[in-house]
């Protein structure tokens, strides 16, 4: 199951894509906000550990 961070990591990587490919200003706009409120998110749900072997 994927945790809270990663799901927001993703979401805010996905609309930052979505706000380099958007084909009007407010597109853009638009994207690059919801960008900024996932990885807002992301950092609030903690820090990201990485696995180690």
């Amino acid at each position: 199951m994927e945790s809270n961070q990663r799901f927001y990591m993703r979401r805010a990587a996905e609309e930052r894509t979505a706000a380099h490919r958007a084909m009007t200003p407010q597109a853009r706009d638009w994207h690059a906000k919801l960008a900024q409120d996932f990885a807002e998110r992301a950092a609030a749900a903690g820090p990201m550990f990485a696995a180690t072997a």
